[in-house]
């Protein structure tokens, strides 16, 4: 008896070790899983963050590209709509020659108007009561353009859409043509006397022109490549054209991919905007430029800053050409910026300038012609400006004599919108190479 209850007691002994090192076993198992738990967890939720971050960019990059594809697909799905209604509407067929949604803005002082996308399309054995605008000719071409105009100004304004097509050799503007197009999608029906061209803050605009071109005029056209649109300028008075503010501006419309890579070319040339570049007058190469110079001078109450300046060879084109002496010749356009300290505005159209050459030998005053800017035209009192001067060169002269010697320029007096001397006669003098 006492043998067997010595072998129980070794047997319970036993077990109750064995049990307590299952036991510890257990809890350093369980231990090390709840120490991991918050590891696995933590990484888990970086890798969900990091997942939901890709993700985020993927849909912001994924939504900006569907906006582009969206306005694209906008685009065509308008235009051929368009086409649509303007052949059953002259019972005519319509094919597309050339499309084209690359946007031209230009700005005018907060109204802005945008080309958007335009296309060519050819319209052919049309009804004979659609002959007059295409030249009494019932197969030619129509230009159909989408417009925007925006105020991004706090004040109500009134914008005439009568913005006019031509084109090298043109013995006429084009112009839109009311029963081409619903009327309800026209510019100038959504801008017309009716709504008194009001343009209201904040409001945006968006519309169509057709611009019709007879068969043989056509084939002018297509031999200039391109045509220009004049953009009109927008009235705070509709019934006083003395009240049209903002600058000038043109947009060109290549018709064809030669002529369209010409465009992107010159345009990636950054030309200053004289008027040789805005209207289009003629194909410009640079020869030499001077960039971010930053020479200020004070002239009585105001800073002038010579920004930089341009020579380019220009030749004009065909419709330019009489008013030119040669068929190609330099062009220096010197860009400032004018700081006005005055309580009045200073004057683009009637500021004057001197440029001397040859070490100073010769000299020769800006040339209006080549100026971007009308009468109105002003950099506001107590506001900054651009300011361009240009400068018409006989080109063999400047190969020859002057395009290595120094060239300085005298600009001033400065004159208000009177044309009156504010500055007292004054006059600042910049030495450009």
């Amino acid at each position: 008896m006492k043998q067997k209850g010595l072998i129980a007691f070794i047997t319970l002994l036993f077990l109750a070790i064995v049990l307590t090192a299952c036991g510890n076993e257990d809890g350093e198992n369980k231990d090390a899983a709840s120490a991991e738990e918050p590891k696995e967890e933590a990484t888990k939720k970086e890798t969900e963050e990091e997942t939901e971050k890709e993700s985020e960019e993927t849909g912001q990059e994924e939504q900006e590209e569907n906006k582009e594809e969206t306005a694209a697909t906008n685009n065509e799905g308008s235009f051929s709509d368009l086409i649509t209604y303007m052949e059953d509407e002259t019972q005519g067929t319509a094919s597309v020659l050339f499309e084209n949604d690359k946007s031209q803005t230009h700005d005018m002082e907060g109204i802005s108007l945008s080309l958007d996308a335009y296309t060519l399309v050819e319209l052919l054995d049309f009804h004979r009561d659609f002959s007059i605008p295409f030249d009494d000719q019932n197969n030619g071409a129509v230009i159909i353009a989408q417009y925007t105009v925006k105020n991004d100004t706090d004040e109500n304004v009134h914008y005439m859409p009568s913005l006019y097509m031509t084109y090298v050799g043109a013995d006429k503007d084009l112009s839109n043509h009311r029963y081409l197009l619903p009327e309800e999608q026209q510019l100038p029906t959504l801008l017309s006397p009716n709504n008194e061209y009001l343009l209201e803050a904040g409001q945006e605009i968006t519309g169509y022109f057709a611009y019709p071109i007879g068969e043989d005029r056509l084939k002018d056209v297509l031999k200039a490549g391109s045509v220009d649109v004049e953009v009109a300028k927008p009235q705070t008075d509709k019934d006083d054209f003395s009240t049209t503010f903002g600058s000038e501006g043109r947009f060109t419309l290549p018709l064809d991919a030669e002529s369209a890579d010409k465009v992107e070319q010159t345009a990636s040339q950054g030309f200053y905007k004289d008027k040789a570049t805005a209207d289009n007058m003629g194909e410009k190469e640079m020869l030499e430029s001077e960039e971010s110079i930053g020479e200020s001078k004070k002239l009585d109450k105001a800073t002038v800053t010579l920004e930089g300046y341009q020579f380019t060879n220009f030749v004009p084109n065909a419709d330019e050409a009489p008013r030119f002496q040669s068929e190609e010749v330099v062009l220096l356009t010197v860009r400032f910026t004018i700081d006005n300290e005055y309580d009045e505005d200073i004057s683009k159209s009637s500021m004057s300038s001197n440029l001397y050459v040859n070490d100073g030998k010769q000299w020769t005053l800006n040339e209006g012609m080549l100026l971007p800017y009308s009468y109105g035209d002003a950099i506001p009192a107590n506001e900054s400006g651009e300011l361009l001067q240009v400068y018409l060169l006989d080109q063999e002269q400047y190969e020859k004599i002057w395009k290595d010697k120094s060239f300085e320029m005298e600009i001033g007096p400065l004159r208000n919108m009177d044309a009156e001397d504010i500055s007292k006669g004054a006059r600042a003098e910049f030495k450009l190479k």
